[in-house]
């Protein structure tokens, strides 16, 4: 088991360029701008403030490593929010791309954090399907799920099964970074990704 309470930030990086070479497996957090990633990381190493948890849409703008006993735990900066200049977009686009492009990485799985409450947007979909046609391993975390009532989250699973390409055959998860709903399950799924390594 690992132990994710030492979890420890070790370094953020502005670009691409700047990220040393890949020498332990890596478990990378995506998801669109304020879809709760700081938070659901800050439960999944039960600790309140490891990493940083921001009001503003858009502020993670780095890719910021934690360190937890062999792995690396990789929050990517948040996508889609609209209110942010191209070239900062563009900078943003350049850090995803060229992290989730470097298959000299060893990138176990992504988990891909997509708010319960709404429709995928556009923005998940284009990485869900880069997912798919790059064979990167992935799972779904559904977000926020606290938010809803249990019949809204039966109708936005079943939402969900007809707006999500490939989505039978995806692991998806229901999470809540308030209730810690589905944080146990992840440390299993990330525990079986680096497994090989124990």
């Amino acid at each position: 088991m690992i132990n994710f309470s030492g979890a420890e930030f070790v370094c953020s990086y502005g670009t691409f360029g700047q990220i040393p070479a890949s020498d332990r497996a890596e478990i990378a957090f995506s998801g669109r701008s304020n879809v709760g990633k700081s938070s659901l990381i800050n439960r999944l190493f039960g600790r309140k403030a490891l990493a940083r948890v921001s009001a503003v849409p858009g502020k993670t703008a780095t890719i910021n490593f934690y360190g937890v006993e062999r792995i690396y735990i990789v929050d990517l900066p948040g996508y889609g929010y609209a209110k942010v200049a191209k070239e900062e977009k563009r900078r943003w686009q350049g850090l995803i791309g060229g992290y989730l492009g470097d298959f000299d990485r060893d990138l176990r799985l992504v988990c891909q954090l997509v708010d319960m409450r709404h429709a995928p947007s556009e923005d998940d979909l284009q990485m869900i399907n880069y997912m798919i046609d790059s064979e990167i391993p992935f799972v779904i975390l559904f977000t926020k799920a606290d938010k809803l009532k249990k019949t809204q989250r039966e109708q936005r699973l079943k939402a969900f099964a007809g707006e999500i390409p490939c989505f039978e055959d995806i692991t998806c998860v229901v999470t809540s970074s308030e209730s810690g709903e589905g944080v146990d399950r992840l440390r299993e799924i990330i525990g079986e990704a680096v497994s090989e390594d124990a």
